[in-house]
Parts: C-alpha cells; sequence; structure tokens
C-alpha cells in the first residue's frame, strides 16, 4: 500500500544524455508542441463555427482533436521541461496522475477513432437511414462512452499499480511515467500485475484494431456496388481516418502486445505517439478531407472581409 513507500521523488533518465542534443531537442519539440495545440484548436474551432461540418463525423472529429490536446499536454509539457535540467525529477503522486490521464485520454482516442470508424460505415453502408441512425443524441452517448470507457480501462491501471510498495531505487527508465518502467521499481514481484495491465491495454488496442480493420473490409467490399465517382467521395472521406488509425495503433500494438526487456526501442517509439502523431492528425485531416480544407478557405476570406 502507499503507507509502505519510502520513494516519494522519481528521476526519470530521460531521453538523450547529451546535453546539446537535449537544448535542440527542446526547440524542436517545442515547436512540434507548440503545432500541436494550434492545429487542434484550429480544427475545433473550424467545426464548431462552420455550418457545412455540422455533421456526426466532424462532431467526433472536434473532440479527437480536444483529446489530441489534452493528451499530449500531460506529457509533452514535462517532457520538454525536462530537456533544459540536469535532473529530471517527479513525485510519485505526479507520476501515477500522468499514468492516470495519458491511459485515460490513450483509450479514450481509441474508442473515439473505433466510434468514427461506425460513422463512415453508416454512412457508405447505409446513407439512406444515415442522419436517423447516427442522431445527435446517439452521438452524444458514443462520446460519453469513450470516455468513461477510457476513464474505467485508468482506473484499473492505477487501482492496480498504487497498492505496489516503492522501496528504491527511485530511477525510471524512461522520459514521462508509464507502468512498465514504473513496475520495474517496486520491491516486489511484479509479474502478475504486468501482466495484468499489457492485457489490459494490449487487448483494448488489438481488438478495437480488429474492429477497425473488419469495418474497413466491409465498406471496401460494399463500394464495389458504387460507380467509380462515388468509390472515389467516399474513399476519400475514409482516407483520413485509416491515416489516423494506423499511425496511432502501429506504436500501440508494438508496445503493449510484446514483452518487455528494455526500454530503449520503447522510448524512441514513445516519441511518436506521444509528441509527434498529435501534431500529424490535424494536418492529415486538413489536407486528406475536401470538406475541411474548404471550410478553412472561407473562414480565411471571413476574416480577410472582416479586416482582422
Amino acid at each position: 500500500m502507499a503507507s509502505t513507500n519510502n520513494v516519494t521523488e522519481l528521476i526519470f533518465t530521460g531521453l538523450f544524455q547529451d546535453l546539446k542534443v537535449q537544448r535542440i531537442c527542446f526547440v524542436v519539440f517545442f515547436l512540434v508542441y507548440l503545432a500541436t495545440v494550434v492545429g487542434n484548436g484550429f480544427i475545433i474551432l473550424t467545426v464548431s463555427i462552420s455550418r457545412s461540418l455540422h455533421s456526426p463525423m466532424y462532431f467526433f472529429l472536434s473532440f479527437l482533436s480536444l483529446v489530441e490536446i489534452s493528451y499530449s499536454s500531460t506529457i509533452v509539457p514535462k517532457f520538454i521541461t525536462d530537456l533544459l535540467t540536469k535532473i529530471k525529477t517527479i513525485s510519485l503522486e505526479g507520476c501515477l496522475t500522468q499514468i492516470f490521464f495519458s491511459h485515460f485520454l490513450g483509450v479514450t482516442e481509441i474508442f473515439l477513432l473505433v466510434v468514427m470508424a461506425y460513422d463512415r460505415y453508416v454512412a457508405i453502408c447505409t446513407p439512406l437511414h444515415y442522419m436517423s441512425i447516427m442522431s445527435r443524441q446517439l452521438c452524444q452517448v458514443l462520446v460519453a462512452g469513450s470516455w468513461l470507457g477510457g476513464f474505467i480501462h485508468s482506473i484499473i491501471q492505477i487501482l492496480i499499480t498504487i497498492q505496489l510498495p516503492f522501496c528504491g531505487p527511485n530511477v525510471i527508465d524512461h522520459y514521462f511515467c508509464d507502468l512498465q518502467p514504473l513496475f520495474k521499481l517496486a520491491c516486489t514481484d511484479t509479474f502478475v500485475e504486468g501482466v495484468t495491465v499489457m492485457a489490459n491495454s494490449g487487448l483494448i488496442a488489438l481488438c478495437s484494431f480488429l474492429i477497425l480493420v473488419s469495418s474497413y473490409i466491409i465498406i471496401l467490399v460494399h463500394l464495389r456496388k458504387h460507380s467509380a465517382e462515388g468509390r472515389r467521395k467516399a474513399l476519400s472521406t475514409c482516407a483520413s481516418h485509416i491515416t489516423v488509425v494506423l499511425l496511432f495503433f502501429g506504436p500501440a500494438i508494438f508496445l503493449y502486445m510484446r514483452p518487455s526487456s528494455t526500454f530503449t526501442e520503447d522510448k524512441l517509439v514513445a516519441v511518436f505517439y506521444t509528441v509527434i502523431t498529435p501534431m500529424l492528425n490535424p494536418i492529415i485531416y486538413t489536407l486528406r478531407n475536401a470538406e475541411v480544407k474548404n471550410a478553412t478557405k472561407r473562414l480565411w476570406r471571413r476574416k480577410e472581409n472582416s479586416g482582422i
């Protein structure tokens, strides 16, 4: 239990040891984080004020962008400020808090991606009933369910972790708090706990990925009945989502569907999904989605005409 803990502060080994490299990374990752917040914030703003984007797909996209900002903000600000310090520390309570929110938001994003795939399935396979099926009420329930699912998952992870005794050492081999590196510091055997949390995260990622793949296989089969123009329009709306799914699930499955021995590769992969991917999502949705691009152009014209 928490009362047996002798460790109150943890020290990160960080991503790089060379101080010059760390300073360069600070500038690069600071700009990436800024682009993440601005890019995803712009999508939220565009969807909220553009009438042409008031559809279920963009309703879900705005919440996905909100999750991206929140998830990135859970990890990246602490990470980039640590790049300027020689000793990178975090309290045990702060570490557990970071774990809770990173898992909460990460799994919420997984469920939102599944919900968005379901939305595309309904839109393409049953277009005549799309608006009656994807009602505003159902969309709100699906979003709320995604947040609730992420919360339940994270609570399970934390309840397992807070029961572990941490007597020392206090050096965590990562640049942010995650379960497997933290388990290495527990002064008890954590095999069962490690398998449990890996199964919890890994099965959610794997099952969700299989659902997503299955849904798009069904969509592709159904598109054979459409005209060439219909197929092109339908695929254009799915392309962004498929790209984001691959960028998100590739690293997640790599990390959670295999046993961990060392964390060198894990840290490099983690940089991709904690720092880079949240920045790429708004770029992908803006560049590959005609409706978002057109709405963005209209917003810029409105801004110029208003003289702002």
